[in-house]
């Protein structure tokens, strides 16, 4: 549904998921972009109720033309993240796709789309405050491991479509995000793991979606040759 918003709309929908959170956002700009992706009704007294996939959000209009609110924007971020339907998503068949991965979040692109904006797929907690995986220890080996592997499984029943399949994450060792995806398709998608053609280290926190994208296609590219 993201890919069909207008450039204005698309810019404010970005917004929402920028780190530090934005604080200047215009309330224009934040209706309309919530009207393209969800059911909006305004009620009485200035209140918004914003419906996507049975879950709802009621918002209230600023005095000012601007949302300023840091817990506002926290709670669209959470209730864009919380109501996207991920299990009836998938990628359509024969797409080249990039997995931008860390224990926040997974970004999942079709590198053949232009202006492409990312699925994304986050760990669910009950709060909007506690949105980072947990580290238990894990008995077996002594490292650290996220619990929470049903994140894991949203990511490859994602890319369950998918022809060729590239990942990118920014961290090393057994407790990374990137080596959990690995093992976790190994161990239960082996035929989704055969259709991944690397697994690449990168500074994603540094790098823009076009910069991804771009760096994706460059590998694609070398695949063919």
């Amino acid at each position: 549904m993201e890919s069909k918003l207008t450039g204005t709309q698309l810019k404010t929908y970005k917004s929402i998921f920028q780190h530090p959170v934005v604080h200047d956002l215009r309330w224009n700009d934040l209706h309309a972009m919530l009207g393209a992706v969800a059911e909006l009704k305004d009620e009485t007294n200035g209140t918004v109720k914003v419906t996507r996939n049975g879950l709802s959000l009621f918002l209230h209009a600023p005095a000012g033309r601007d949302v300023t609110d840091v817990e506002i924007i926290m709670k669209i971020r959470h209730f864009l993240d919380q109501s996207k339907n991920t299990p009836e998503k998938t990628v359509a068949e024969g797409a080249h796709m990039l997995v931008v991965i860390d224990h926040r979040e997974a970004r999942i692109f079709d590198t053949e789309m232009k202006g492409e904006v990312p699925q994304k797929i986050t760990p669910h907690h009950s709060t909007a405050k506690d949105r980072y995986l947990h580290n238990v220890q894990d008995d077996a080996n002594g490292q650290r491991r996220p619990e929470n592997k049903k994140f894991y499984e949203n990511v490859a029943a994602t890319l369950k479509d998918a022809q060729q399949i590239l990942v990118f994450g920014n961290a090393t060792g057994a407790a990374s995000a990137m080596q959990q995806l690995t093992n976790d398709l190994e161990k239960h998608h082996k035929e989704i793991a055969g259709r991944v053609i690397g697994w690449i280290n990168v500074d994603e926190k540094h790098m823009s979606d076009n910069q991804l994208l771009a760096k994706a296609r460059e590998v694609y590219e070398q695949v063919k040759v």
